[in-house]
């Protein structure tokens, strides 16, 4: 299983999230609300905190690329700070209403 993180601008969050929905075997994502500051052509910036939205899933080995694209796609804008998108591997997982493990799907 894999984990996608994904730091969007605030304008490009329903675009992203619908496009996500459509996904046939996604289960979920989960947003919220974050502030920071980054580096703008090797400056660091400070001042301004930039509003950007977090969005993040779990979903299968197989699914992770479609899942990458999808956001790549959704969250283009063309502009300096449309965000960034990090994978990681999901070591292990389970469902806490039932003690299930999660090997497979999320």
């Amino acid at each position: 299983m894999k984990e996608v993180k994904a730091y969007v601008r605030k304008d490009r969050l329903d675009a992203v999230v619908n496009a996500l929905a459509g996904l046939e075997g996604l289960s979920g994502t989960s947003v919220n609300r974050i502030t920071g500051f980054g580096r703008s052509r090797g400056r660091l910036r400070l001042v301004d905190f930039e509003t950007h939205f977090k969005i993040e899933t779990v979903c299968t080995d197989d699914l992770k690329e479609k899942v990458v694209d999808t956001i790549l796609q959704a969250a283009h804008s063309g502009q300096r700070g449309d965000g960034k998108i990090f994978v990681s591997e999901i070591c292990e997982a389970a469902r806490i209403q039932t003690g299930e493990r999660l090997t497979e799907r999320p």
